[in-house]
């Protein structure tokens, strides 16, 4: 694991680390994005599905489980915020998403098992102004580091 510091000033430069991500993303990539509402996450989500060629508009799901799109690789964007617990059920269709063929973006990450952070790259964000965000990345793959190093100018 290596880990990103990255700042964004505004929700074009979060699209744009998303974009970053997405180009360099390879199937069964799995990003786990917490932090709190408004802090970037279904932003950087849209940048990730813009670099993986996804066409159309990318919207949280956040009154189903999953929005499924196709592009490069398919991207399979969860949001569990309105999950209290996962049931055997549950799990088994993440494992379907997490261990397919396409990249797997899960917004409120926190009830997942330990099985399924497993090899996963987590970005915490954290507001720091009403238009700033800190982005902490701890990436599972060099490429997806070298991306975001690039973009940090580093």
């Amino acid at each position: 694991m290596q880990t990103v510091r990255l700042r964004s000033d505004s929700p074009a430069e979060t699209i744009a680390l998303g974009r970053r991500l997405g180009a360099a993303a390879a199937a069964g990539d799995v990003l786990l994005l917490d932090g709190p509402f408004g802090a970037g996450k279904t932003h950087l989500v849209q940048g990730l599905a813009e670099g993986l060629g996804v066409a159309g508009a990318v919207t949280s799901p956040s009154f189903i489980l999953a929005n499924e799109y196709a592009g490069r690789l398919p991207l399979y964007h969860l949001d569990l915020f309105r999950l209290e617990r996962l049931d055997a059920a549950t799990v088994e269709t993440l494992e379907e998403y997490f261990y397919g063929d396409g990249v797997c973006a899960v917004e409120w990450p926190r009830l997942l098992p330990e099985d399924l952070r497993a090899g996963a790259s987590e970005l915490r964000f954290r507001l720091t102004g009403e238009s700033t965000r800190e982005i902490e990345a701890r990436l599972a793959a060099p490429r997806l580091a070298e991306a975001l190093l690039h973009a940090a100018g580093a």
